[in-house]
């Protein structure tokens, strides 16, 4: 295997090298007719979850997961690490952190559920692992501590493929015994980079080629294992206008973003990246998304939601977007319905999750539709987005089932109708063949 000892060599080198391997490595690959087929989901359904047996008892067919890169990685060998070997380089990774995930892995995939590892660069307490991982730009001073990834020196790189690499290894490999993954998110809302994916005040061009160059070099490790697995960039819903809790610096539109990254994109060798989207309302705590303001039907609406959802996958199917010819896969990786604290709040909840479920389940493009969250959350700034409302003075530990729990579970089963029922008058259609025009 000439080439894959080629690769590894490489792995840690700069854009075009690794695209190019990439692209021979995958040849390699394709002797193996079963690691050819992306999985085909029965439904959309999909959930951002906490309780396992719930989730499969609820009948998921996506769940997203997060990773922190700085929970798994070590610098040096200690008891109970994983050693990998990438770049004829030795790596070391937390045996008790990676086994955490084995057992969430492993049974949703035992189950058929297609898994989304939602990649995340936290600041930890090891200064030696921050000065390795956290991006040279940035800010403490940012509010959640989540930084971009270092990807600027070959050092610095390799770490990040190794990491990606041993991910795809252990999970995407078609005949892993500890389960599968199929899709990796690279960041979270880059497009409110300060907030979510921190490399300090930057302009949008700075912040497009440094995340591109991440995800390039994540894709090719990726890349090395599997040649089916799916590499997501992360935006959330402002598409010609920009978060308002940053400045030109710190948060940018979606829509300029990714007509830049994938021009870019473009002039280094293009590759199969794909789109992880987050239609959240355009008020987070008001769920009647089907009246939101700033979600009109046409390409410079200033936000994409539910109510406008559609707009997303047919810009995709621009000439200057398409990778060989076909569009880039969607999936909705994180988006919620907030519940005021009363019963009519929670059927309101419930109602817009028919609403968006409506209108996703059927629309070409989008491959999943990934609820968050599973229970409410005492540090979500005092949203209330969960299948299951928390017990007091918990973080998120459940209490009861709110109404929105059963039209989730019947969402993709022959009882949606009578489940969904009730959510027509509140939406204000007599119908759901209303939606299309909605």
């Amino acid at each position: 295997m000439l080439l894959v000892s080629l690769h590894r060599a490489l792995t840690c080198a700069f854009p075009l090298l690794v695209f190019l391997l990439s692209i021979l490595h995958a040849d390699v690959l394709k002797a193996d007719p079963a690691s050819q087929l992306f999985p085909v989901a029965t439904s959309k359904k999909g959930l951002q979850l906490q309780m396992i047996d719930d989730a499969l008892a609820l009948g998921v067919k996506h769940a997203a997961l997060n990773l922190n890169f700085g929970r798994m990685l070590q610098l040096n060998q200690r008891q109970g690490s994983i050693p990998f070997t990438n770049a004829s380089r030795i790596y070391y990774f937390d045996g008790a952190y990676v086994e955490a995930m084995d057992r969430q892995i492993r049974p949703l995939s035992d189950a058929g559920v297609q898994i989304t590892l939602i990649l995340l660069n936290y600041a930890g307490q090891d200064e030696a692992l921050n000065k390795t991982l956290l991006h040279p730009g940035y800010d403490p001073k940012c509010p959640n501590h989540l930084s971009a990834f270092n990807t600027t020196t070959p050092e610095a790189a390799g770490y990040c493929a190794a990491t990606a690499g041993f991910l795809a290894q252990r999970y995407s490999s078609h005949d892993s015994p500890r389960g599968r993954v199929v899709n990796y998110v690279i960041g979270n809302e880059v497009n409110s980079h300060w907030h979510w994916c921190n490399m300090g005040r930057v302009t949008m061009e700075q912040f497009a080629d440094d995340y591109l160059r991440t995800v390039r070099l994540v894709h090719g490790a990726i890349r090395e294992y599997s040649p089916i697995a799916r590499v997501y960039v992360s935006l959330e819903h402002h598409w010609n206008i920009r978060y308002a809790g940053g400045d030109a610096a710190q948060t940018f539109a979606g829509r300029p973003f990714l007509d830049y990254f994938a021009r870019r994109a473009r002039e280094g060798g293009d590759f199969d990246w794909h789109v992880a989207f987050h239609p959240y309302p355009e008020n987070l705590f008001e769920p009647r998304t089907w009246n939101d303001k700033t979600a009109a039907m046409s390409p410079d609406t200033p936000r994409i939601t539910f109510k406008n959802i559609e707009l997303l996958p047919k810009y995709l199917r621009r000439d200057e977007l398409l990778f060989h010819g076909k569009p880039r896969r969607i999936i909705l990786s994180e988006q919620g319905f907030h519940s005021a604290p009363s019963e009519n709040g929670e059927l309101a909840q419930a109602a817009a999750y028919c609403y968006a479920y409506r209108k996703v389940a059927s629309l070409e493009g989008i491959d999943a539709f990934i609820l968050h969250r599973h229970v409410d959350h005492a540090n979500e700034g005092g949203l209330n987005l969960g299948l299951w409302a928390r017990k007091q003075n918990t973080i998120s530990d459940p209490a009861r089932r709110k109404p929105i729990y059963e039209v989730f579970r019947a969402a993709d089963t022959t009882e949606w109708e009578n489940a969904f029922r009730f959510a027509l008058p509140i939406i204000g259609i007599t119908n759901w063949s209303a939606l299309s025009n909605h």
